[in-house]
């Protein structure tokens, strides 16, 4: 499973409570532009419209911009693939107050390309200067050690 697009910066400022993976709709242009790693989730996140999942907000940059069709827009809403179970198990929690669905890293599985999709929780402020002064405290207790 190669990682072709991550965002790291989830960790930090939500709480990951699940993570479900899902198939992704795209052009033939799209999917070779994320197989060169072409792909960015930063601001990305996940509506279910319609009954339908769909990626909002991934910027994937023409693999070929002289090839690619000239009303392509990048930030275009890409439908997911999850089964009628999954979407409606999602749609329920995020009718809870403060989960949000939220794409963390693109991958192939075989030849197919996937997205890891999370059910995560804001963090407050406070919970995110906790966690950065554990980190520090870690970090002083190796350099002691060495």
């Amino acid at each position: 499973m190669a990682s072709l697009a991550e965002n790291p910066k989830i960790f930090h400022d939500y709480e990951v409570l699940e993570t479900i993976e899902a198939g992704i709709v795209l052009f033939g242009f799209e999917a070779k532009a994320i197989q060169h790693n072409m792909a960015n989730l930063k601001g990305s996140h996940i509506k279910i419209l319609g009954g339908e999942p769909y990626l909002i907000n991934t910027h994937i940059s023409p693999y070929q911009p002289a090839n690619t069709p000239k009303d392509y827009d990048p930030t275009r809403a890409r439908k997911l693939l999850m089964s009628k179970k999954e979407i409606l198990y999602l749609y329920g929690k995020i009718q809870e107050k403060g989960l949000t669905l939220l794409p963390i890293r693109i991958y192939t599985k075989g030849r197919r390309i996937k997205v890891a999709v999370v059910l995560a929780k804001g963090k407050k402020d406070y919970d995110k200067r906790e966690k950065l002064k554990e980190k520090a405290v870690r970090r002083e207790l190796r350099m002691h050690r060495s």
